[in-house]
């Protein structure tokens, strides 16, 4: 009798078949949710809850935006200062423009010029934020205008730390002169772009993270 038992084998009782059709399906489960890489868990209820995509090119647009306004930048600069410093501006359109280059120790359009340090400790600051903010991105717009502000801030902040006289009190360089107007570079041009994109941005409801409000 317990030869045959042991032959034909115990039977499967339906406890154990739940069991093993639960663990089946929590595998398949799981395996689909690492598959799709759009759905996470929540801690508290165990429910699938979908994630938001397209975060990964917001944060490339960021700074790849950042990059080319800083490299335009530092490349002016550097262009200016070796072929016009010291020399007799030059119009660019009659009257209304020239390219004149100034060594301005204040903040953009040569404002504040005895708070230098403070400045460039804005400027480093302002950069730091960007960067954390940039876990939260998922809006396109977003990403090009903070792009444009933190290459904009690193241009300034650049010259700030390795220009006369001396680290976080270096004389930016200046050389875009529009008639009438205080002289400005690239960079502060990029911070101001930057800034009024926000401005219509913030306006119209669309915050950093992707979703529109409506006060």
């Amino acid at each position: 009798m317990a030869e045959a038992e042991r032959i034909i084998g115990t039977p499967d009782t339906p406890d154990d078949d739940h069991q093993q059709t639960a663990a089946a399906g929590a595998a398949v489960g799981a395996q689909a949710a690492g598959a799709s890489g759009e759905a996470g868990t929540d801690d508290a209820t165990g429910r699938q809850t979908a994630r938001k995509p397209g975060r990964g090119r917001r944060i490339a647009v960021l700074f790849s935006v950042a990059a080319f306004a800083y490299a335009l930048d530092l490349i002016s600069k550097m262009l200016v200062v070796a072929r016009l410093e010291g020399r007799a501006p030059i119009r660019v359109v009659g009257d209304l423009l020239e390219l004149h280059v100034i060594r301005n120790p204040g903040a953009a359009f040569s404002f504040g010029a005895a708070f230098t340090v403070i400045f460039s400790l804005i400027a480093a600051i302002v950069i730091v934020v960007i960067i954390r903010l940039a876990r939260k991105l998922y809006s396109f717009p977003w990403a090009i205008a903070l792009g444009l502000l933190l290459g904009g801030a690193l241009g300034n902040l650049t010259d700030r730390i390795f220009r006369a006289p001396g680290v976080f009190e270096g004389a930016v360089v200046d050389f875009i002169a529009p008639k009438g107007f205080a002289v400005f570079n690239l960079a502060d041009s990029a911070i101001v772009c930057g800034g009024i994109l926000i401005v219509v941005l913030s306006f119209y409801g669309l915050d950093p993270d992707g979703t529109v409000h409506k006060d």
